[in-house]
């Protein structure tokens, strides 16, 4: 029994060796990787053993990229934990890193999160490049993203924002007067009723929806909105994985989410499959539903039913709905905060509106090409407030030189967007809100990049426009905002892939004559 014991506690022993020694080398090699620079590598600062410049890594992180920017130049390497890091903020890095190295970087930076979130980044916007991406890219945009079919769903957007000022009319009649609102959440409801009534024509937001597919839809979403942004130590040092338990339970919680989140897809994927007749075609029968982009693809999948599988169906629903929402609600609050903040602006915009539209009739999407202020409001709130300040980032997968300096495979390349948006040198009065510098076409080439650019430029650039106009103008031309209190409205950035304003926009409003006569009292 004691012999037992003993042999217990050698094997423990020896298990406690063996992991210290494997330690040790994998340690041994971080720290051999952390200082084997390229002989020509970018400049940038001096990083710790292990760690790199982590340490350095504060948030708001797009604050700390530009800090370092001009401290370093427009081209200056990092390396966050095991890996090496370049970053460009000029038009004249981004434009050679995008063209003559495009190929070489068209390649995404899959993390944790990217893998358990986003069915092993088979997502278009995570997706390794290829012969995959190419196809999920091709059927996108020809498909989906194409004037056509953007034009097809015009119907929906405008209904959903004539919804949303209903809704908001009948918000002012019910509240205690000056009537506030928290107009974030509005905004998100908004896109996603949007966007899910594109993609399955469903409503998921609003008073009138009770049922328990929404109330899923909701937690569901609220979920995923926990996880934006997440980092996971094991991205940038994979030693981790083997050494550390799942910190925090982090990875346990994503997996059940996007257990949620097939569930609630499959579930799409089914009513639409149901929906089909014997012929293969979309059948309405019993339901008040119009050609969705689940029907277009379900159509497709019996063309290429070898690609267009349902869980390359779920993966593009996925990328629509998280990259079409968040980005959209946030450039919608940033703009109102601006315009706020900038009365004359917003005059301007109205009067616009007023001239254009009339004062008889809601505006429509086809008179959002005539309105030429209101489209430079929301280039300059893109320009200032880009949704992905520092884009998704990118990875070499060979060797290169980019400005004459060695950058080697593997290396994450991000794009810094607040320094190239806000440098002096490229834009009058960078820090100040201007919309009528676009009347010159200011921003052409590589000044303004709020999609990215390149292969793997945001494919849904368009749409994403023509919903933050079509809202943002609706809301103007409805109502009248104005601040709580005679400060200005606060501008400090937070936290996160979209990088929301830290504090949620709160104002009074109240409906201007032309709302009253389009939706009476309610």
């Amino acid at each position: 029994m004691e012999f037992g014991k003993m042999g217990n506690l050698l094997d423990q022993d020896l298990k406690n060796i063996l992991l210290i020694t494997i330690s040790s080398i994998v340690v041994i090699k971080l720290i051999s990787l952390l200082f084997r620079k390229p002989k020509n590598a970018p400049p940038g600062p001096k990083g710790l053993p292990i760690i790199g410049h982590l340490h350095l890594m504060k948030k708001p992180m797009h604050i700390t990229i530009h800090q370092m920017a001009k401290q370093y130049g427009e081209i200056f390497s990092l390396r966050l934990g095991q890996k090496p890091v370049v970053v460009l903020s000029s038009p004249r890095a981004i434009e050679e890193c995008l063209t003559k190295n495009d190929v070489i970087f068209a390649y995404r930076n899959q993390t944790v999160s990217a893998k358990l979130l986003n069915y092993n980044c088979t997502t278009i916007g995570l997706a390794s490049y290829g012969d995959y991406w190419r196809n999920l890219r091709r059927i996108t945009a020809q498909e989906i993203f194409s004037q056509n079919r953007i034009a097809m769903f015009g119907n929906i957007r405008q209904e959903e924002v004539r919804y949303f000022l209903g809704a908001l009319l009948e918000e002012y009649n019910d509240a205690k007067k000056p009537a506030k609102v928290m107009l974030r959440p509005k905004f998100a409801h908004l896109t996603l009723n949007i966007m899910m009534r594109m993609i399955a024509g469903k409503r998921y937001y609003g008073k009138d929806v009770t049922d328990d597919e929404a109330k899923q839809f909701q937690q569901v979403i609220r979920e995923m909105l926990h996880f934006h942004g997440v980092v996971n130590l094991e991205d940038y040092i994979p030693a981790f994985k083997f050494l550390l338990f799942d910190v925090k339970g982090l990875k346990k919680q994503m997996k059940v989410l996007m257990n949620k989140i097939d569930s609630l897809l499959q579930n799409l994927v089914n009513q639409h499959h149901v929906r089909k007749d014997g012929s293969g075609q979309t059948t309405n029968a019993n339901q008040d539903i119009k050609k969705t982009f689940m029907d277009i693809l379900l159509a497709l999948q019996d063309k290429e039913p070898d690609f267009l599988t349902d869980q390359t169906i779920k993966a593009i629903t996925l990328s629509l709905l998280a990259g079409g929402t968040d980005t959209t609600t946030s450039t919608l609050e940033w703009a109102m905060s601006l315009l706020l903040n900038n009365p004359e602006a917003m005059k301007k915009a109205v009067e616009e509106i007023d001239t254009v539209v009339g004062k008889d009739r809601l505006l429509e999407e086809t008179d959002v090409p005539k309105l030429n202020y209101l489209n430079n409001i929301i280039s300059e709130t893109l320009r200032l407030y880009p949704p992905i300040p520092l884009l998704l980032p990118h990875k070499s997968v060979e060797d290169c030189t980019l400005s004459g300096y060695d950058i080697p495979k593997g290396t994450m390349m991000m794009c810094s967007l607040w320094t190239i948006q806000r440098d002096p040198n490229l834009w009058d009065e960078p820090e100040k809100f201007k919309p009528e510098r676009f009347d010159q076409k200011d921003g052409e080439g590589y000044k303004l990049l709020p999609f990215g650019a390149g292969r793997r430029a945001c494919p849904g650039a368009n749409l994403g426009k023509r919903v933050v106009t079509l809202a943002l103008g609706a809301m103007i031309q409805g109502f009248e905002f104005s601040r709580i209190g005679d400060e200005e409205v606060d501008m400090e950035q937070g936290s996160g892939l979209t990088m929301p304003k830290a504090n949620p926009l709160e104002v009074l409003f109240k409906p201007r004559q032309i709302t009253v006569q389009n939706f009476g009292s309610q």
